[in-house]
């Protein structure tokens, strides 16, 4: 792990719009951003103290990747990709340190929705069934196990929180009032197509995408929903090795759930300040790295 980790960037050439979790965006102009993915990780909507080496570049590689096949498979599906081109005038310092991780993409209206698909009942989603019988709010059939697989994929948004605050699980109705039943309507489907694709691919690679969150704005002028953010990432989504798969307990993922059982035992979860030790942090990349390899079939460098 000889490369830099990069958890903030200072482009003062351009207007900083925000820092999220993990990105940070600036102004090219008034229709197009840069995305620049850091090496920052969050869980449980915290930030870790410290970061994954090489995180934002695998992060940007991988959702390149997705981007280019969901072009073929989905063509009428409209992403926010503008470039993977780094601006021309940034300095060759600065471009050499950000390269592989840059993103200009569209500028848009962004919806207020986290559009999580699950086709698997685990995470906060097994949290609620196990208690409750439901999936934000959806009966579900009794008797499901933990990790088992849904009888169809369900959507299940949640809100879009801002910066220091929580995202909260919420029932389709729910989003159906926050953007309005069209917009609310289309990403759901958008959401869904994007996911059945993703799964096909997937699984033929001996990986299981358990549940994946997806992001959407509105083209002002053509009145077009769009993917937009990351896509199918181990940082947005829950990978699982098809080989060691069963039904009935917590599963091996090639995600961060390495960490986010590391900060539960440790008394960690949701407390600020949290630094990761170097194993959680090697253990993490370990996973994020094999779940590239074997989606894209390329070696990660």
């Amino acid at each position: 792990m000889d490369e830099p980790v990069i958890t903030t960037t200072s482009l003062t050439q351009y207007p900083l719009v925000s820092r999220g979790k993990v990105r940070d965006i600036y102004a090219l102009s008034p229709t197009t951003l840069l995305f620049i993915a850091t090496d920052r990780i969050s869980a449980y909507d915290v930030i870790l103290a410290n970061g994954i080496p090489g995180k934002g570049r695998l992060l940007t590689q991988l959702s390149t990747f997705w981007f280019s096949l969901l072009a073929t498979k989905l063509p009428a599906l409209k992403t926010h990709l503008v470039s993977t081109a780094l601006p021309a005038s940034l300095p060759p310092a600065q471009a050499a340190a950000l390269r592989g991780r840059a993103l200009q993409v569209r500028r848009l209206r962004v919806l207020p929705l986290e559009s999580i698909v699950r086709g698997y009942v685990a995470g906060s989603a097994w949290a609620e069934y196990a208690r409750a019988g439901t999936v934000h709010g959806a009966a579900l059939r009794p008797g499901l196990r933990e990790c088992e697989r849904l009888d169809a994929p369900l959507w299940t948004p949640s809100t879009k929180a801002g910066a220091g605050a929580h995202d909260e699980n919420i029932s389709a109705e729910r989003a159906a009032e926050i953007v309005g039943g069209r917009d609310a309507a289309r990403v759901r489907e958008a959401s869904l197509a994007v996911y059945a694709v993703a799964c096909e691919y997937a699984a033929e690679r001996g990986v299981i995408i358990a549940d994946t969150k997806f992001e959407f704005g509105v083209d002002e002028e053509t009145d077009e929903v769009v993917l937009i953010d990351e896509v199918l990432t181990p940082d947005s989504s829950r990978f699982w090795d098809a080989a060691k798969y069963e039904a009935g307990r917590s599963q091996e993922s090639l995600d961060k759930q390495f960490l986010r059982d590391w900060l539960t035992k440790e008394g960690l979860k949701g407390k600020e300040g949290v630094s990761m030790t170097d194993e959680v942090v090697k253990r993490t990349r370990e996973g994020y790295i094999e779940a590239y390899e074997r989606l894209t079939g390329q070696k990660w460098v």
